[in-house]
């Protein structure tokens, strides 16, 4: 008979057999003791330790590009490319597989120009300017890989660190294993483009398996993010908080116990009152200097929308909001980074419309000493293709590329000013250092304090964690 099942045969097995459901009984009677004195749970968003000493960042601010903004476009100029623009591409880098890029496809060089920005002299292309002006705070990540080339799977791997949904995104993660400066905004916020939703949808943003208390607050979009903030006329703010008094005990008194759906619900209703008695105050971008929102771009065409989502990203994390996700593209494919037939068009609207807020996000965090505990990544869920997809009427487009692009981190630690990695002479692939979507993930929980084998959590019988099985923190840049 097998160890596990035997009977129990001796005085000494009974007491060593029971002891756990012994004990257990002992913790219940305790734990109905405190219950009954009126003790209250945990709140499972207050502020926890972290894994590890001396963590550099306490937020994380995600500029997630949707559709895949070409690394040969912005940060890794290939003289080569351009030398074999029209021609098959070499057999000597190897072979590649695209969703649309057909097999007599030719090579495509760019028609954006680069220049050495920085102490460090890093070239930066010219369709972004005013984040080569901060490229000395930027360490450039030109080694990134994943591994899908279609949009849905890779965002589900950028966010999740898996290629199908269900999974818990790294925002909910690190609520779970941080919990929230914040008392009176979420703790997670997620901040779309208004052109609409992504392939992969809300899944990727949300918390999985984790209790739904870790799950993400999506904002609105246009000036007004949250809705009904102001309190009802004709109504005070202490009839308010008595309203929502007597609805909290009421669904307190009929949850059961493990019903975390319940409980998050429940929870909304407190976040609710109190960010209609304090949070009104964070939404009125009025109270910044003009300064500050010309330096955003705020009340300008193309730079309005992304520029008043950055700022308010900045005072979010100002108010303690431990992940803000500001998120560019949205829509049909042409409305995101995702170049399939006019690369230069698609990258110019695109560029022209968050260069300058994503600079100006960089430089407020730092004149208000806020960068050196504030991460900022910028980066899509793939970069695009050394070869057209489409070049017709003077055209050409890039396909979806997962093999080698990039990706930068600023803020938080990061040693900024220099280039970690790099892609071969085409773009096609990762070759020096190249780097996983699941060491991203790694570096960003390090600098946060958290070790990935101890941010863990129990689902289907196993302990599931971000990185899958296990990342690399990128060494070079922290």
């Amino acid at each position: 008979m097998a160890e596990h099942s035997r009977l129990t045969r001796t005085r000494r097995e009974l007491l060593r057999d029971s002891c756990c459901g012994m004990g257990y009984l002992a913790a219940q009677l305790i734990g109905s003791s405190e219950a009954l004195s009126g003790a209250t749970a945990l709140d499972p968003l207050a502020p926890k330790p972290p894994h590890l000493p001396n963590p550099k960042a306490k937020a994380v601010i995600f500029l997630f590009m949707a559709g895949g903004p070409s690394h040969i476009e912005t940060f890794d100029p290939k003289p080569l490319l351009n030398e074999l623009d029209g021609q098959p591409r070499p057999a000597e880098f190897g072979e590649a597989k695209y969703q649309f890029v057909k097999s007599d496809a030719t090579l495509l060089g760019t028609k954006r120009t680069f220049r050495k920005y920085g102490a460090a002299g890093i070239a930066v292309s010219d369709l972004l300017p005013h984040t080569a002006s901060c490229i000395d705070d930027i360490a450039v990540l030109r080694s990134c890989h994943g591994d899908m080339v279609v949009h849905s799977a890779a965002q589900y791997e950028l966010m999740t660190g898996r290629i199908v949904p269900g999974f818990p995104s790294m925002g909910s993660w690190v609520i779970y294993g941080l919990g929230s400066e914040a008392r009176s905004l979420p703790s997670y916020v997620v901040m779309p483009d208004p052109d609409g939703a992504l392939e992969a949808g809300q899944p990727m943003y949300m918390n999985g398996f984790l209790p739904a208390v870790y799950q993400p607050t999506t904002f609105r979009p246009g000036a007004r993010p949250v809705l009904n903030l102001d309190l009802p006329e004709g109504i005070s703010l202490e009839e308010r908080r008595r309203t929502v008094d007597l609805i909290q005990a009421l669904n307190r008194a009929a949850i059961e116990e493990g019903d975390d759906e319940f409980d998050a619900r429940i929870r909304t209703y407190d976040l609710a009152f109190k960010m209609q008695a304090e949070a009104p105050a964070i939404f009125d971008l009025s109270k910044e200097t003009a300064s500050t929102l010309e330096m955003y771009g705020v009340g300008t065409e193309p730079t309005h929308d992304y520029g008043r989502r950055c700022l308010l990203a900045r005072r979010l994390v100002e108010q303690g909001v431990r992940f803000v996700t500001v998120v560019s593209g949205g829509g049909p494919g042409r409305l995101q980074w995702d170049a399939h037939d006019d690369i230069e068009e698609n990258h110019i609207r695109m560029a022209v419309q968050t260069d300058q807020p994503v600079a100006a996000l960089l430089k407020d965090l730092k004149q208000r000493g806020m960068l050196d505990e504030t991460l900022v990544l910028w980066g899509g869920e793939f970069g695009r293709s050394p070869e057209a997809q489409v070049k017709k009427d003077g055209r050409a487009g890039r396909d979806h590329h997962n093999l080698g692009f990039t990706m930068w981190m600023a803020g938080g630690g990061v040693r900024g000013g220099q280039v970690v990695g790099a892609t071969d002479a085409i773009g096609l692939r990762a070759i020096e250092q190249p780097y996983h979507f699941r060491d991203i993930h790694t570096t960003i929980l390090h600098q946060l304090g958290l070790d990935q084998d101890k941010l863990n959590y129990p689902h289907l019988g196993r302990n599931e964690r971000l990185t899958q099985v296990h990342g690399r923190v990128i060494s070079e840049i922290v």
